[in-house]
């Protein structure tokens, strides 16, 4: 059995994730954490998640605890990541995070981290939208230079980063896979190619309840093809996280280290 934290257990993520774990035989939920401004500090994690009374209520962060814990499933900000890495490293935790929106020092700090302890980051675990990187990834390079590329998410209206993390990693895929660069600090509407040539534009909508839709349109001559994701439902991310959960978890029994992503999870590396 794997014995878990949630990190940011009180928000959406947070509480989609406890409410699955709660569910499933491999996982004990053994620390919920969630910021200290939180409304639902010291609250019941298994009534907050819509499960029955757990005597396990929302804490703060600090080795005790962590006590016992093999792995971190972390959905919060960047700065709250940044304070689990030095408690992962003392107490050999692993690391599935979640969270979006980084800079490029915060990015090195988690590799530093990696170093030490197996750490997996990825802006989203939903099996479908790894899928969905893998065929732009084909789409991009089957179609060539001759297209025009547009990336269009939505999300509710409490989501803080725009565009979100899932666009940024087409984004990345994208320039990837045309030799091209993309920075990781990209928040603008539109990011230029090198040569200012077919350039990926992105745009954000926010509003509403909606859990998450992501669409890369690719812009022929007399053609448009359309890859399409839309999650109804947090549990599909949550379901994700669990898996990385269990890598993260055989890395550690094996004594590795380093940084991983759901390629590695679902084999599709």
């Amino acid at each position: 059995m794997t014995a878990i934290a949630i990190n940011g257990a009180t928000g959406r993520m947070g509480r989609t994730t406890a409410l699955l774990l709660l569910e499933d035989p491999r996982f004990q939920l053994r620390s919920a954490l969630t910021h200290q401004q939180s409304k639902y500090l010291g609250q019941d994690i298994g009534l907050l998640s819509g499960s029955s009374n757990l005597g396990l209520p929302a804490t703060t962060l600090s080795t005790d605890s962590l006590q016992e814990v093999d792995v971190i499933i972390d959905f919060s900000v960047p700065i709250g990541t940044e304070a689990l890495l030095d408690i992962c490293i003392a107490e050999n935790i692993g690391l599935v995070s979640g969270t979006t929106g980084f800079n490029g020092q915060q990015l090195n700090n988690i590799k530093r981290a990696a170093r030490e302890v197996p750490i997996l980051i990825a802006p989203n675990m939903s099996v479908g939208v790894n899928v969905t990187f893998r065929l732009i990834e084909q789409a991009t390079t089957m179609l060539g230079s001759g297209v025009d590329i547009e990336v269009y998410e939505s999300h509710h209206r409490n989501k803080l980063d725009a565009p979100s993390g899932t666009a940024k990693r087409m984004g990345e895929i994208i320039s990837s896979a045309r030799e091209q660069n993309f920075s990781n600090e990209a928040t603008l509407e539109q990011t230029e190619t090198p040569s200012g040539k077919n350039p990926i534009e992105f745009h954000s909508a926010r509003g509403g309840d909606v859990v998450g839709e992501h669409t890369v349109t690719f812009f022929g001559k007399g053609e448009r093809l359309e890859i399409t994701h839309r999650a109804s439902s947090r549990t599909n991310f949550a379901a994700g996280a669990l898996q990385a959960a269990l890598f993260i978890a055989q890395k550690l029994d094996q004594g590795a280290v380093g940084m991983y992503s759901m390629n590695e999870v679902l084999g599709l590396s």
